[in-house]
This record gives structure tokens, sequence and C-alpha cells, in this order.
């Protein structure tokens, strides 16, 4: 067999490595690489091919070390029985690629997960001394996040930390019982406590960062962007109600960043268990901005599925749109006197309308126009404000409400 060419290994590596949602680089801090000497910065860099929060198109190199796998995880492309063809990087030949793409402003960082190849602990050890050379021989300062394999040496989820912006360990579905049918090889207890002891780590990092802030010194920092994880989504029968339900204690428990969630994607020469054909992208979108409800608009998951009442997210309309259709009596709500907690239940108004409505009524009472150039877009919220000039009426208790956000039957049926 021909030796393949690192070209040739990046088009297989990178494209196994898609299936991968979990990585961003949020909440990272700056890295000083001695000096103004090193290269690259990491500050509000991030995703390969994705968007930051305020709407920039951020990249980064995403790759496997290896789609080699002593593991057979039935949902997995790069699983042991699969039929795909493999490739495996040397770590120069990682940290090489790294930096030509980044001095060619190709990308602002690097995503490494891999297979496993040998044992956890190679593998870890691999993953660990690309980052160590971009860091140390390189004075590489760009994003560097790093999958963590659960069960290798405690000692090296460590270095990875000293190196990488962001770790993340992957949870992959979201009950134990699936785990345990579709990936007997992997322990749930084991991902949780690896996950418990990165957020102790980060706990003690914050707390070192103090005392040297005191002593005007500066320590290591440990995975300043903290940890992630993936689960899948429609591989196994869970419910939308059971994901809602790991992601909040993974959120309580282990202060995780984000929870990542990505559609299954139908393997070749699946097992007969596994879906045919993809879950709906929908499914996947509604649950990001369930998410998004937990972490930031005040939402419990009790809350969230007051309006899924078979334990699956409405696909037709947002999680808190479909609150509030079954919250009618907490509706209208005046615009002029509403505390912030119950502007953030208002379908339609977002975190930074809400700031600018609360900025704004300071200066007097706001009218309909008023908020119309504050928020994007009215068409749903109008049915749930009062303003000084404006009440819904009868629009409020419409029985026909929900239907009128619903999305025009064509359009639905190619978002589903």
């Amino acid at each position: 067999m021909a030796q393949k060419s690192t070209m040739e290994k990046l088009a297989i590596l990178a494209d196994a490595a898609k299936y991968d949602a979990s990585c961003a680089s949020s909440g990272t801090a700056r890295r000083d690489s001695v000096g103004t000497k090193g290269i690259g910065s990491t500050t509000g860099m991030g995703i390969c091919h994705s968007y930051a929060p305020d709407g920039r198109c951020i990249s980064l190199l995403k790759i496997l070390l290896t789609n080699f796998c002593i593991f057979d995880c039935r949902y997995c492309i790069n699983r042991a029985s699969s039929n795909v063809e493999r490739a495996r990087f040397s770590v120069d030949e990682v940290v090489q690629l790294t930096l030509n793409f980044y001095k060619r402003n190709y990308i602002e960082g690097l995503f490494l997960s891999s297979g496993i190849i040998r044992s956890s602990d190679y593998t870890m050890e691999q993953m660990v001394e690309i980052a160590r050379r971009l860091r140390e021989d390189h004075l590489f300062g760009g994003y560097i996040h790093l999958k963590t394999i659960p069960d290798a040496d405690p000692r090296l989820i460590d270095l990875a930390g000293r190196y990488a912006d962001r770790l993340s360990i992957n949870i992959e579905l979201p009950t134990e019982a699936g785990l345990a049918a579709f990936a007997p090889e992997k322990n749930a207890p084991s991902i949780r406590k690896t996950m418990g002891a990165v957020k102790m780590r980060l706990l003690e990092s914050a707390g070192e960062h103090k005392a040297a802030k005191l002593m005007k010194a500066k320590p290591p920092r440990f995975a300043p962007g903290g940890q992630s994880t993936q689960m899948i989504v429609g591989a196994d029968n869970s419910l939308d109600a059971d994901i809602l339900q790991t992601s909040t204690s993974l959120y309580s428990d282990y202060g995780l960043r984000r929870v990542y969630y990505s559609a299954y994607s139908p393997i070749p020469d699946a097992s007969s268990d596994l879906p045919p054909v993809r879950p709906p992208l929908l499914r996947e979108h509604r649950l990001y901005q369930a998410d998004w409800l937990l972490r930031f608009y005040g939402f419990n998951r009790d809350e969230i599925l007051e309006g899924a009442p078979n334990g699956m997210l409405d696909l037709a309309v947002d999680p808190k749109l479909a609150w509030a259709l079954q919250r009618r009596e907490e509706f209208p709500v005046d615009i002029n006197r509403a505390p912030r907690e119950m502007l953030l239940r208002v379908p339609g108004l977002g975190i930074k309308s809400i700031q600018r409505i609360i900025a704004a009524r300071r200066q007097g009472a706001l009218r309909f126009g008023d908020v119309a150039r504050i928020v994007r877009s009215l068409k749903i919220a109008k049915a749930f404000i009062i303003c000084a000039d404006w009440h819904p009426g009868g629009l409020t208790d419409s029985a026909d409400l929900r239907a009128r956000f619903l999305p025009p039957p064509r359009q639905m049926a190619l978002m589903l």
C-alpha cells in the first residue's frame, strides 16, 4: 500500500472530524508567548466555519489525529468494524499543518480529536505532545481545543489543560442506557468522573489566578475556556425531555461552558437498531434554542417542557413561544414596567434588545414605534406586550394565535 501524503491524510481526517460539533473558543483568554515574539492570539477567535455570538465568521483547523479506533461504537463512522479509508497523522505533521495554515491566515487555531489507538493513555500522550510542541517549541498563541479521553491518566488530562484553551469530553448519548447499548466499551461514570476532575482543576486554577493577581504574578492557566461536551441526537430513542435533563445536570454538576447537540448521521453498514434516516435538523435547532433558554433566559427544564407535553419539543414553533402559548395568563407584559426577568420570557425579545429597552425606558415611557426601533422585528412580540400606545387586545387571547406564527406548509416541509 502506498504511503499517503500529508494532504491526502488531511482530506480523510478533516472529513472524519466533521461529526464532532463540540468546539468553540468563547470564554478563553489571551496567551502571551514570551513577550511579543509568539505566534497568534486567541482573543475572540475560534470555531471552524461557524459564527461567534457577535456574528463574526471564525475558522479553526478541525481534524482527527487518526480515524483508526480500537472501540466499536455502533453509531460512529470510525468504529473499529467500519469499512472506511483510514489515515493517521504523526505528531510533527499536525504541528506543521497548524503552523503553516495559521501563518497563511487560513485558521485561527486548532481543534484536535482522535480515534483511540493502542490505548487511551497512548492517544492522549500524542495529543498533549502536539499541544506542547505548539506552545513551547513554536510559541504558538492561537486557540487550541483538545478532545479529552475520559479514561486516560489524570496527569495527562492535567497537562492537556495547561496547553489547551478548552477541553471537551463527549458524553456521546443522552442516557447511560443508550451508551451501554450502543457503545458498551465506554463507561458513563468514567466520563462524568473525568468531567468532575476537570471541574475541580478549573476551580483550583481560578483560585490560583486570584491569589497570583494579588501577588502581581501570573500562574499557569488551566483550560481558560472551560470544558464542553457533545451528545448525539436521534441515534437512540431518547426524548428531548431526556436530553434536556442530561444537559441540566451537566451544567449544574460540572459547570460546563456548553453542551453541543449533533443530529445522528446514518453510517454505512449500520446495525438494524440504528435509524435509517437522519432526524430532522430542526430538532437539533430546537434543542439549541431550549439550551439557550436554560443558560441565558432563566428557564428551567420543566418550564420548557410545558410546551412539549409528549416530551418532544414543538418543531413548528420555538420553545419560548411554545411556553408562552401555554402561559397565556402571564401576558401581555408591560414593556415600561415589567422586570427584566419577565421581559426575558416574551417571545421575540432577545437579551440585547431587552437591555436596550430597559436603558431607553429610563428616559421616558416607550411607545410602539420606540420598541420597533430597538427590536429587530415585533411580528411575534406584539401579541405579548403593552406599550404606551399599544395593547394587543383580543390578539393575545386569540384561539388561533399559534397558527399565526406557523411557517407556510412548504417551508415547514423543507425545514423537516
